[in-house]
């Protein structure tokens, strides 16, 4: 069962017992024993409740432009990740481990614009930025303008976990995971002939606006009832000056808090900052009590009014999941306790 359906049948059978109960003297007993087992069957349903989600990407993603087998291939990279994370979950592993491991899976296709496969800038270089963030303890790390590491999501992580620093960047970054025992690699081992065409067609036209976000991300809740979201991007095309988007920005691209929920954005990465996008989701779930999905409706529509766009995955504290955009389509799916599987692309 549900946690609240499990939480309401323990209480409407423990209320007919304490009514069948004439003295004051047990009905007093049987009101502290009703509210004993609420409590402890309340943490124990809690604790069995997880789930996973990730997205791989929002924006101009139309059948008709995607091949059978590259729809394909997106599916059972996600189906992958998925897997990977819910294998972690499902044994009693953590979020932040289920997170980086989906996450890595993503960062290491072509498909996705993180790791290898990331877009370029307008000097034909990778420049990568990811962060994590744990609910439990609102402990945070983030990265930036890096080039020469293979999977950002997991420096992201080291920062969080032995540094006492939430964001470092570009050539200080990477000295710290040099510190920490990562492993340099060349530039051009990221970059992809598909990446490549890209930036040399946005030069010509001297544009930065993609029309996909190919940022990927992922929030877990594992059965300890702790959150975790994570995202990774490469950023966007033909982006100058050592440009920064949402995705490292606690609080726009990613965001967790067991009280509410835990986010992972994607989009056009000035509006997401502007509008303080992850956060803005959990705070109205603390503050206003609605629940995930209209908070993030929400959000998504400040995004729209100002003149942006992209989507958002999440998970409440309760395990309720969350996949909202404003774009054609995301790449975007989840698992959660009871096997549950749903991958989807389009609109």
């Amino acid at each position: 069962k549900s946690f609240k359906s499990h939480k309401t049948s323990i209480s409407n059978h423990l209320l007919e017992i304490h009514n069948n109960h004439k003295s004051t003297k047990m009905k007093k007993t049987y009101t502290l024993l009703v509210l004993i087992l609420l409590i402890i069957s309340c943490e124990t349903v809690n604790k069995n409740e997880f789930a996973i989600v990730i997205h791989g990407g929002a924006g101009t993603i139309l059948k008709e432009n995607m091949s059978n087998e590259l729809e394909t291939a997106y599916k059972d990279k996600m189906k992958e990740a998925l897997e990977a994370g819910h294998y972690i979950l499902k044994n009693s592993g953590t979020s932040v481990d289920a997170v980086e491991a989906a996450i890595k899976i993503l960062e290491d296709s072509e498909l996705f614009n993180a790791g290898r496969g990331s877009v370029l800038s307008n000097n034909e270089e990778v420049e990568m930025d990811a962060s994590i963030m744990t609910g439990h303890n609102l402990n945070a790390g983030a990265i930036s303008g890096i080039k020469q590491i293979k999977n950002p999501i997991s420096l992201a992580r080291k920062v969080m976990e032995e540094s006492e620093h939430v964001f470092l960047s570009g050539e200080g970054a990477e000295d710290f995971a040099v510190s920490k025992g990562f492993e340099t690699v060349e530039n051009n081992s990221f970059i992809t002939e598909r990446r490549l065409n890209s930036v040399r067609n946005a030069k010509k036209r001297d544009s930065i606006q993609d029309n996909k976000f190919g940022t990927v991300g992922c929030v877990a809740l594992d059965k300890f009832g702790n959150i975790t979201s994570g995202t990774s991007t490469g950023g966007m095309t033909n982006k100058k000056w050592n440009r920064i988007g949402d995705v490292p920005i606690i609080g726009a691209g990613t965001y967790a808090n067991n009280k509410t929920c835990g986010i992972s954005s994607t989009g056009w990465g000035e509006y997401f900052i502007r509008n303080v996008v992850a956060y803005d989701i959990s705070s109205q779930i603390d503050y206003l009590k609605i629940d995930i999905n209209q908070a993030a409706k929400n959000t998504l529509k400040k995004v729209k009014d100002l003149g942006g766009s992209g989507g958002v995955i999440g998970i409440d504290s309760d395990g309720n999941i969350m996949m909202d955009f404003n774009t054609k389509g995301m790449y975007r799916g989840y698992i959660n306790s009871d096997g549950e599987t749903k991958i989807e692309i389009y609109q």
